[in-house]
């Protein structure tokens, strides 16, 4: 099989030893940095669609995927219209729930939450709620016995534990002869939950659907129908669905609406990441500019030979491009594999580096998530690879075409 000059040239000058040692250091240099840049990038952001996930997963758990309700809160056919939405193959759990708003107290203490009343019977089969309790379970929440579970926040701002009673102030108003007086109401704390997102746990507070229904006067009715859905990223889709179905008399929505703000910030993070850990790349990309320079200038004379001997500049111009291409695919090659390792491996490379330095990156108490997680994503890799591997091209152009200038006779005249 019969290669081109061009090629077999490139790769005869990258196997060869330098006269200039520093030349062949700076070549090492530029390629650790190709590679340490590649596995940088795929490591932080396989890191960072970790902690997306682990977040976007315990919020969900949280909060519905999908939600149904009338424009005043107020639905009172909701067992039909959740045998109605249950028909749907992508709907796998439906449960009604209450949402409102009042002030719990405790002695001095007094602090806003956020009250859901829930049936704990279907409660398990769209949120995870139960499986992040701290003490106490849903089940706990009886009708007419007035027992509340509070996030961790919420019970460590107010200071009380399970067994305790905390009062709770509606916004709804009780005429009586000295005027308008707001409804109170003592509940028993009789569960904690903690899922690892602050403004959660800071805020909320579970009670029982029939009791919310009570204190806030919605006389047996419900706010709506929470939804979950076998694929979350899906939601968008079957609300559109729902909508169509339902008509105009309901409102849906869905959990990319309720919380897309802080979606939205997380995926700039990870933008801004990514355009900042590039740097590395383009940095190391662009050492290559300089070997090749190095390169250019020492190898003048074989360069004027070979153009004595007809070879066009054009075909200069491929050599060392050829050979500043091959730094950057060595580079970017290595650093995929080394970063796909790490990715996929990080589970077990951080307990180790804790172990050997005695310490706890993230540590119990301090933050919600104690463990480094890692969903790695072929985009990202494919993107890196490609975005390094452009790189080292783009590095390549300047000396080469430099290269290709080279006049013989002036190149020749001290040799």
């Amino acid at each position: 099989m019969k290669f081109p000059v061009e090629l077999l040239i490139g790769l005869r000058y990258t196997r060869a030893k330098r006269r200039n040692h520093f030349i062949s250091f700076i070549s090492m240099i530029s390629m650790l940095g190709i590679v340490l840049g590649v596995m940088a990038l795929i490591v932080v952001l396989s890191v960072m669609n970790g902690f997306e996930q682990e977040l976007k997963g315990r919020i969900l758990g949280m909060v519905s995927h999908v939600t149904v309700s009338t424009y005043d809160n107020r639905l009172t056919d909701w067992q039909s219209l959740g045998k109605q939405v249950s028909l749907y193959d992508e709907v796998i759990g439906v449960a009604p729930y209450v949402d409102a708003e009042a002030m719990l107290s405790n002695k001095a203490s007094v602090s806003g939450a956020i009250i859901r009343g829930i049936l704990p019977e279907y409660e398990t089969e769209v949120s995870e709620i139960h499986q992040q309790m701290l003490f106490g379970s849903l089940d706990d929440l009886v009708a007419g016995e007035y027992g509340i579970i509070l996030g961790s926040g919420l019970a460590s701002n107010l200071g009380v534990v399970p067994g305790d009673r905390v009062t709770m102030i509606t916004p709804q108003s009780t005429v009586s002869a000295l005027g308008f007086l707001p409804r109170l109401r003592r509940f028993k704390v009789v569960g904690l939950f903690e899922i690892g997102v602050y403004e959660y746990d800071k805020s909320s507070a579970i009670i029982h659907a029939k009791d919310a229904s009570t204190l806030f006067r919605l006389d047996g009715a419900m706010t709506g129908l929470r939804l979950k859905v076998a694929d979350m990223d899906s939601a968008p889709l079957i609300r559109h669905e729902l909508r169509n179905q339902l008509g105009a008399e309901y409102w849906v929505s869905d959990w990319t609406l309720r919380h897309s703000n802080y979606f939205k910030a997380v995926q700039t993070e990870k933008t801004v990441m990514f355009i900042i850990l590039s740097l590395i790349v383009a940095v190391a990309a662009f050492n290559i500019v300089s070997t090749l320079v190095m390169v250019v200038t020492d190898k003048q004379s074989d360069i004027a030979i070979l153009r004595t001997l007809g070879l066009s500049p054009a075909s200069v111009t491929g050599v060392f491009m050829i050979q500043g291409t091959l730094i950057g695919l060595v580079g970017t090659l290595l650093g995929l594999i080394a970063g796909v390792t790490v990715a996929s491996y990080i589970d077990v490379i951080i307990p180790a580096l804790e172990h050997f330095f005695h310490t706890q990156f993230l540590p119990t108490g301090v933050y919600p998530i104690t463990e480094l997680p890692s969903e790695m994503k072929n985009s990202d890799v494919i993107r890196i690879g490609i975005l390094s591997f452009s790189l080292s091209i783009l590095a390549t152009i300047y000396p080469a075409l430099r290269a290709s200038r080279t006049q013989p006779a002036e190149a020749l005249r001290y040799e």
